[in-house]
C-alpha cells in the first residue's frame, strides 16, 4: 500500500501506464498514417507532444466534485444571497462556478493563486479564533469538501484531532442569523484515513445542525456517482454506501 501510495504521489499510475504502453503504438501507427497523407494545408512539423491514454476515454466524466460543485452552485444562485464566502473549496470547480454569475470571496489556509474578476482572496485558518470582521460577516457561506481535512496537515494546517469540530464552529459564527451555510463532505462508515480526509457518518453530519440550525436542502452523491436531492434528512439517512458525499444547505435560526 506504502509503494502505491508513492507511485500515485509521483504522478505514477500502474494502469495509466499499461495504456500508454498500449497507446504508444497506436501513436505510431498513427503518426505514419498521417504523415503519408496529402494535404491542402501545410503545417511545419513541430516537436511530437504524443497523446498516450486519451482515445480510449470517455469524454469528460460526471465525478463527485462536479456534481457537487454544480448542484450547490444552482443552490446559492436560487438563493440569491447578499454576500456568498466560501472556506477552502475547489478554485477551479465551485469557485469558478459561482464566479461566472455573482461575486464570491474566498478564504483558504494556503495563499492565492492569483487574482480573477469576480473573486476577492482571503488567507486565514480557519481553525484559530475568527479576527472579529469575520463573525456574523454574510448571509451564504460555502465550505466543500474541507472540513474533513481540518487538523490532518494535507494542507500546511497544524495537526489537530479536534480540527474539524474546532472549523465547524468557526463556519457557523460566520453565518448571520436567518442565512445558509452550505457544507459537503464525504460520507459513509465514520473513519480517518490520514492524512487524506475523515469520512463522517450521515447521522454525524445531521447531528450538527440539529440545535440552532434548520436543514432545507439535502443531498447525496452515492459509491456511483448518483446525485439524489431532497429538502429533509431523509436523503442522508438512506445512505448505505461506503464512501459518498453528503451535501447540505442550513439556516441558521433567527
Amino acid at each position: 500500500m506504502m509503494i502505491r501510495a508513492i507511485l500515485r504521489n509521483a504522478g505514477i499510475h500502474p494502469r495509466r501506464l499499461i495504456s500508454a504502453l498500449h497507446g504508444w503504438r497506436r501513436y505510431v501507427r498513427d503518426r505514419e498514417s498521417f504523415r503519408g497523407k496529402k494535404s491542402s494545408a501545410h503545417f511545419p512539423w513541430a516537436r511530437e507532444l504524443p497523446m498516450l491514454t486519451e482515445w480510449d476515454e470517455a469524454s469528460g466524466g460526471f465525478g463527485a466534485y462536479f456534481l457537487q460543485d454544480l448542484t450547490v452552485a444552482r443552490w446559492i444562485r436560487h438563493g440569491s444571497p447578499g454576500k456568498h464566502v466560501d472556506i477552502g473549496s475547489r478554485i477551479d470547480g465551485f469557485v469558478a462556478n459561482v464566479a461566472s454569475f455573482r461575486e464570491i470571496e474566498v478564504i483558504d489556509i494556503r495563499p492565492a493563486p492569483g487574482e480573477v474578476a469576480g473573486v476577492i482572496f482571503h488567507q486565514l485558518d480557519v481553525m484559530e479564533d475568527l479576527p472579529e470582521k469575520w463573525i456574523g460577516c454574510t448571509d451564504s457561506l460555502s465550505c466543500l469538501h474541507t472540513i474533513e481535512h481540518f487538523g490532518l496537515g494535507r494542507y500546511g494546517d497544524p495537526i489537530d484531532p479536534d480540527g474539524h469540530t474546532k472549523g465547524l464552529e468557526q463556519l457557523k459564527k460566520m453565518v448571520q442569523p436567518g442565512g445558509v451555510l452550505y457544507l459537503s463532505t464525504p460520507i459513509g462508515p465514520e473513519r480517518i484515513e490520514f492524512n487524506a480526509h475523515r469520512v463522517f457518518a450521515p447521522e454525524t453530519l445531521m447531528r450538527w445542525f440539529e440545535a440552532g440550525w434548520t436543514l432545507e436542502k439535502c443531498a447525496v452523491i452515492d459509491d456511483h456517482n448518483h446525485l439524489t436531492e431532497g429538502t429533509d434528512a431523509e436523503v442522508l439517512k438512506g445512505f448505505r454506501g461506503k464512501l459518498g458525499v453528503g451535501i447540505v444547505a442550513a439556516r441558521k435560526m433567527e
